[in-house]
């Protein structure tokens, strides 16, 4: 009977002085994972590019759904669903390569890009050196994303201080 007293009092004490307090909103819950999910119709084709081309370990395989990891020692994943998926996540369209780029950021641009050209991929970008401090270049891969593969550099003298950061809103 104490402990409910106790409490009934606390509850009037909070709810009497509640206008007072300053609402904090509840923390976001952890995240866990973070990847692209690529509706497209070239599965198969998607996965042998990502293993072949660029070195991603096959971590789930199914006729809709294939889920890849890259090398190295940050975890990166990506993963490609089939259109006609019996899951029906919101979405279910093929992506149409429109709004989206896929950033690979890797010690040697200029070698990736030449390695990828050699085994027959087209891109779209040419090597370029940046301004903004990236040497990088640009191709498709079979489900149409556009990838970005980019090498981190000098920028040039100045560029930054005419792009000053923005004030995050809270």
């Amino acid at each position: 009977m104490r402990y409910r007293t106790h409490i009934t009092r606390l509850s009037v004490a909070l709810l009497g002085c509640a206008g007072s307090l300053t609402a904090q909103p509840a923390p976001a819950p952890p995240l866990l994972d973070l990847y692209p999910l690529i509706t497209t119709p070239r599965l198969a084709d998607a996965r042998d590019f990502y293993v072949a081309e660029l070195g991603f370990t096959v971590v789930f395989d199914s006729s809709w759904f294939v889920m890849l990891t890259a090398p190295g020692s940050r975890a990166a994943t990506i993963a490609f669903l089939a259109p006609d998926h019996p899951s029906r996540v919101p979405g279910p369209d093929a992506f149409s390569g429109a709004g989206m780029l896929l950033t690979l950021q890797v010690a040697d641009a200029r070698a990736a890009c030449r390695r990828l050209q050699s085994r027959g991929a087209r891109l779209v970008h040419p090597v370029t050196d940046e301004q903004w401090g990236q040497r990088r270049c640009a191709l498709r891969d079979p489900a149409g994303v556009l990838l970005d593969i980019v090498q981190q550099t000098e920028a040039a003298p100045g560029y930054w201080e005419r792009y000053p950061p923005r004030r995050v809103r809270r």
